[in-house]
């Protein structure tokens, strides 16, 4: 058995190029450096630094990837969206909602924005969220180190209204 979980002999062969050797592994450069954004956040955490705050209010929008036409029809109907953010920030600072960030690969591994990107960044600005792109790993550090060290928004305006629909989850 392979790493893989099906024998070599069940696995569909690996495209060839013209020379009829295997071609190479596609790499997911952008998933890769992403998951090293959130591993140095959780260790900025763990040492207590300011952009470790953000760490557990951080996640990650899993539209992207390559999927089968039935996964991609069901996640469709449960709510994905084209072009929404990879990573959400769910805390308000510096007077906004919170933080979406479209995180791109480091050059040459950069791809381009695309429009539905492009269209959600613009969209979650104007309903009061901090929209950013980061091209690579130090420049998303850059951001989250900005952003965590903004005052937190406090919404002393006007009162909050809960809502009377919902089951209650609020304990005591």
């Amino acid at each position: 058995m392979s790493s893989r979980g099906l024998p070599a002999c069940k696995r569909r062969p690996r495209a060839t190029k013209a020379d009829g050797t295997p071609r190479a592994r596609p790499v997911d450069w952008e998933g890769n450096e992403q998951a090293v954004v959130i591993r140095w956040l959780l260790g900025e955490m763990k040492r207590g630094e300011p952009v470790g705050q953000l760490y557990d209010v951080t996640y990650h929008v899993p539209n992207g990837g390559v999927r089968s036409y039935k996964t991609a029809a069901a996640m469709k109907r449960q709510g994905a969206k084209s072009g929404v953010s990879d990573l959400v920030v769910m805390d308000a600072r510096g007077g906004w909602h919170g933080l979406y960030m479209e995180f791109k690969a480091s050059p040459p591994h950069t791809a381009a924005l695309a429009d539905s990107q492009h269209d959600w960044l613009e969209k979650a600005e104007e309903r009061g969220y901090c929209a950013v792109l980061a091209v690579g790993l130090e420049e998303a550090k850059a951001v989250l180190r900005e952003y965590a060290a903004l005052q937190p928004t406090f919404h002393h305006q006007t009162a909050r209204v809960h809502l009377k629909s919902g089951t209650e989850w609020r304990k005591g």
